[in-house]
């Protein structure tokens, strides 16, 4: 029986979602609980990595429950979230098809980021947005967004991960790109068909980087679509992980 867990963490305390080393990433917590629970090693699969600090209201990850394992899914939310730090939680466990993939199986996913603009950031917000208590343009800042919309070359938008070869697909589809106003600040939501490694955090880092007048917006468009070589520069500034986080993947 394959099963399709969806999964929250708050990713202040772990090396991000891919086992490591280490051994203090949320796959590698969640390996244990799965090895702890079957008696036996299980490999599981997820949708994507989240970076260091990253957070996730609803990752996806997929493994196939042993043979002589009759628990059904219901009961490996318990079963798991009992040898889990509080900070990682399996908030739904289901059975899907024989054929499903977390990340290949994937139509979509949806990040938001949190902005946090009042003049003091409050404690229980620390780590889980970025502090800009700064002049923010919020029309300037919908108005980049809107250039982000539909199929883009998005080199000047991506950290390397030391993999990359001459023929490294860089285009993405963004289907939504949207700024909404919160009670301390701003979230944007970022819908697309994938994201590039450290994508939403450059691209936020941009667009904010234009609506602190930092750059002009028609420079800032000149990052979209490049030549090779990328001879208008890449992204200005990296967003923080602290606001970031994995919304929901779509199937």
């Amino acid at each position: 029986m394959r099963l399709k867990l969806t999964i929250a963490y708050d990713g202040r305390p772990y090396q991000g979602w891919q086992v490591q080393a280490g051994g203090n990433t949320v796959q590698d917590h969640l390996h244990r609980a799965l090895e702890q629970t079957a008696k036996k090693t299980i490999k599981l699969v997820g949708s994507g990595r989240t970076d260091t600090g990253v957070h996730a209201l609803a990752q996806v990850a997929h493994f196939d429950a042993p043979a002589d394992i009759s628990m059904n899914p219901f009961n490996w939310v318990p079963a798991l979230n009992t040898k889990l730090p509080d900070t990682i939680r399996v908030m739904a466990c289901e059975e899907v098809a024989d054929d499903f993939h977390a990340r290949f199986s994937a139509n979509s996913k949806i990040y938001h980021y949190d902005i946090a603009t009042d003049p003091v950031l409050p404690p229980h917000r620390a780590g889980l947005a970025w502090h800009l208590p700064k002049l923010l343009d919020a029309a300037v800042l919908r108005a980049a967004l809107g250039l982000y919309l539909g199929r883009h070359d998005f080199h000047a938008f991506a950290a390397y991960r030391g993999n990359e070869g001459p023929d490294m697909n860089w285009q993405r589809t963004i289907r939504r790109a949207e700024l909404t106003t919160l009670d301390d600040g701003y979230r944007i939501t970022f819908e697309g068909d994938g994201f590039l490694y450290k994508m939403v955090r450059l691209m936020t880092g941009a667009a904010v980087h234009v609506a602190q007048g930092r750059m002009r917006i028609d420079d800032f468009a000149l990052l979209l679509d490049q030549a090779p070589g990328l001879p208008h520069g890449k992204s200005p500034i990296s967003a923080p992980a602290d606001g970031l986080y994995l919304q929901a993947v779509i199937y």
